[in-house]
């Protein structure tokens, strides 16, 4: 990463961290409300508390630097903000993330009502874009979550985790913070009293685990590509996509053809993932970190 922060002892840096997480996650409770997290006003709250610690993340970022260079260039290209190899960390993370999800594309072309000329068609039509970015709850999923959530789990967090323990450990390392950020959901949940505690706790332990891979596959992807785009782009087509049906795939009629699919997509994603993400697609200068 960039030398502005290779004087961090590991101490300060999960201290800074974990401290970053929680202005986080407590921006969203700041506001007075009984309302469940999907009502509009909620949402929209939520939007100003979020958007305004991401606004400041980069801030945060440079107080605790402690190198010599703490001109905002750096810093920016520290974050994976930067123009060089801008198009492919756009495309081919995504490409190499609906590899991954080979199985459950083909999954939703079989269940889709659709014909494919006639999803095409809906794909591109611009009433269905205009919809779809005047719903709150879709902007919060695929737009404002992503973004501002590996604006500050990723691009704020690796820079200072990656010079005092390595990438490899970083990778491993910043997703706890990332999948601990969701516990917050139980608290909600508890709340209103959604489903027995016990649910709760087990949805809560599933989540914090899948939350954790996610977050060591988009933080890979970032050490990788150098670039912040590729994982929001990942970010937000993996929560349009959801958790993959697994349980649906076994029970498919087409069931053979699909378990053939996801374990396609695995073996592809595996043998594509070091070639995708080479460093120096992406910039003259870059090195292979992980």
């Amino acid at each position: 990463m960039a030398p502005l922060f290779e004087h961090l002892d590991c101490g300060r840096s999960l201290l800074a961290c974990f401290t970053l997480a929680c202005l986080y996650v407590g921006s969203l409770y700041v506001w007075k409300n009984d309302l469940h997290r999907d009502h509009p006003d909620v949402i929209r709250r939520r939007f100003t508390s979020v958007l305004l610690v991401s606004a400041l993340s980069p801030f945060y970022l440079w107080l605790w630097s402690d190198g010599m260079d703490k001109t905002w260039v750096n810093l920016l290209n520290s974050m994976g903000c930067r123009s060089e190899g801008l198009i492919s960390a756009s495309v081919l993370p995504l490409l190499l993330t609906m590899v991954l999800f080979l199985g459950p594309i083909l999954q939703q072309f079989l269940d889709c009502p659709w014909s494919f000329t006639d999803g095409l068609k809906v794909a591109v039509d611009p009433k269905i874009w205009v919809i779809c970015l005047t719903d709150i709850r879709w902007m919060r999923n695929h737009v404002v979550a992503p973004l501002t959530e590996e604006l500050v789990f990723r691009a704020c967090m690796l820079p200072i985790l990656v010079p005092c323990m390595g990438p490899q450990k970083a990778v491993f390392a910043c997703p706890l913070f990332f999948g601990v950020a969701h516990f917050h959901h139980v608290i909600e949940q508890l709340k209103f009293k959604q489903r027995r505690v016990d649910d709760i706790l087990l949805s809560a332990a599933f989540q914090f685990g899948y939350t954790s891979v996610f977050g060591a596959y988009t933080a890979f992807l970032f050490i990788r590509t150098g670039h912040l785009v590729g994982p929001v782009l990942c970010h937000a087509f993996c929560n349009f996509m959801g958790f993959p049906p697994l349980a649906a795939a076994v029970e498919h009629s087409h069931r053979l053809f699909l378990v053939i699919a996801y374990l396609t997509g695995a073996l592809l994603f595996l043998y594509f993932l070091h070639p995708m993400t080479d460093p120096f697609i992406y910039t003259s200068d870059a090195v292979g970190l992980v």
